[in-house]
């Protein structure tokens, strides 16, 4: 479970600083349902930008945003339907959209899921402690972000072969940002830098994504409940929604997954990651372009065992949906296919990861051949907008683009996609992936070993009492805000 003791002399610390720097932390249910947010605070997000550095931002940190830069307020989940003249399946494809939220990705609000349970227990000083987020891209930006509407010092920690404009974000948000060599696919040398400054710093908090059990119950109760939105939104009485299917990464997103099965328990979880890097699929290891997705491992908080499919996705591909989505040649030529203008103006909100989810979904789609009563549900974490560089380093690359290169790429990484390196568990391969915990969080990052197997054999009671935590967690919120008394003056 998550800890939620308090530490009494730290936490009044945390409500002296909250009261004195204007912070009101929202609860997760005004992030699932914006109506309940006070008028007083909607009143100022009208004159707030939504990336601007004030703390009314934090509520925000919701998929209900309206998909405005600027003093927008809220209009029901963000969402789009992919069609199938673009997927090639008949299978209704639906994905949250992720550029809405303050930093242009949802992973701020996985932040606050791990960050605010240690602020309103006390666990965590922001006069005196400085919190530190080990990530693969986006995680590190939400953290430092929020860390910087909660007015706690941060430092970032990221590979040194992200895209350009993550560091060029960071510098000017985080306290210090540290790079670690490689691409998103090193994750262990991430985690060993976490270790060096608990050996070198006095006062650091290490918000680990891929172990914080925050990171799982945010998406498991914010994303579950706007993906069963969505749903309510767009089936008709003929209509089965079949599964979720997510890029690995932290795992934490696959928490909505856990949500979406205890309302449709014959509802499957299907996971992603890079071909090249195939863990899940096929024990395997390498790098990839699939930015934010760092792999080699099997985070802490993958409930595994809830699990129902692994698909690879060839990082090619990925690649090749980002040129013909966002250059002119690629965008006439997908005009000449059929795909509707106004659809063409959105496909911009796919980020690399966005893209890979997609991917997965059409491939699970083809495999369980699915029919147009069929819904399934993913997300897109980013934006083509955090990726322009790597736009540039493929015109360098690779010349310019034009409509034969923009022909080839729709054929061959959209039409042309097949069932391959994909994997329906069985119980033993469940186990399999499940027991590659061990060596990472057991032998690397001391982790308990009766917890690991608590996660397997004690399967509901581990799971379910986390999830059971979130109208615990509120009721501390609440008494947070009392005690700083800034609700009640607005």
């Amino acid at each position: 479970m998550i800890d939620l003791s308090i530490n009494q002399q730290q936490l009044q610390r945390t409500v002296a600083r909250a009261r004195a720097r204007n912070i009101i932390i929202p609860t997760f249910k005004a992030m699932k349902n914006p109506a309940i947010i006070p008028e007083q605070v909607k009143e100022k997000l009208q004159k707030i930008g939504l990336w601007d550095l004030d703390s009314y931002n934090l509520f925000r940190i919701t998929w209900q945003n309206e998909p405005l830069k600027r003093g927008g307020l809220y209009n029901g989940v963000n969402y789009l339907e992919l069609p199938s003249r673009l997927t090639g399946v008949e299978a209704r494809i639906f994905a949250l959209v992720g550029k809405w939220f303050p930093t242009g990705s949802h992973k701020v609000g996985a932040t606050f899921g791990c960050l605010v349970p240690k602020l309103v227990t006390g666990q965590f000083d922001p006069t005196t402690d400085q919190a530190v987020w080990p990530s693969t891209g986006n995680f590190c930006r939400g953290g430092a972000y929020n860390s910087a509407l909660l007015s706690c010092q941060s430092i970032a920690i990221l590979p040194a072969e992200m895209s350009r404009e993550r560091f060029d974000w960071l510098a000017r948000i985080a306290g210090e940002v540290i790079t670690t060599p490689g691409c998103e696919s090193n994750v262990k040398e991430i985690f060993d830098q976490t270790w060096e400054l608990r050996k070198t710093r006095e006062r650091v908090v290490i918000f680990n994504q891929f172990e914080e059990l925050g990171n799982h119950l945010w998406h498991y109760e914010v994303t579950g409940h706007a993906m069963e939105a969505v749903l309510k939104q767009v089936m008709g009485p003929a209509d089965h929604f079949v599964g979720v299917v997510l890029t690995s990464g932290s795992s934490g997103t696959l928490g909505c997954g856990d949500y979406l099965k205890e309302l449709y328990p014959t509802s499957k979880i299907a996971v992603g990651e890079a071909l090249q890097c195939p863990t899940l699929y096929d024990n395997g290891f390498g790098g990839h372009r699939i930015e934010g997705i760092g792999d080699k491992h099997v985070p802490w908080i993958h409930n595994v065992k809830n699990t129902d499919l692994v698909i690879a996705v060839d990082d090619s591909n990925c690649m090749a949906w980002l040129r013909l989505f966002n250059e002119a040649a690629g965008r006439e030529y997908l005009v000449e296919q059929g795909i509707a203008p106004d659809l063409i103006e959105q496909l911009p909100l796919l980020g690399i990861s966005g893209i890979a989810n997609v991917i997965a979904a059409i491939k699970f789609a083809k495999y369980y051949e699915l029919t147009k009563h069929d819904c399934i549900l993913t997300v897109l974490t980013d934006s083509a907008e955090l990726y322009d560089s790597r736009l540039k380093e493929m015109r360098e690359k690779s010349g310019p683009y034009n409509k034969i290169k923009a022909a080839v790429d729709f054929h061959q990484s959209i039409c042309s996609l097949t069932t391959d390196y994909l994997s329906e568990l069985t119980y033993r391969e469940k186990k399999r992936i499940h027991n590659l915990k061990y060596y990472t969080w057991i032998e690397q990052q001391g982790k308990d070993l009766a917890e690991l197997n608590a996660q397997w054999y004690d399967y509901d009671h581990y799971w379910g009492s986390i999830h059971r935590q979130a109208a615990q967690l509120d009721q501390l919120i609440e008494q947070f805000n009392e005690q700083t008394g800034l609700l009640a003056q607005l």
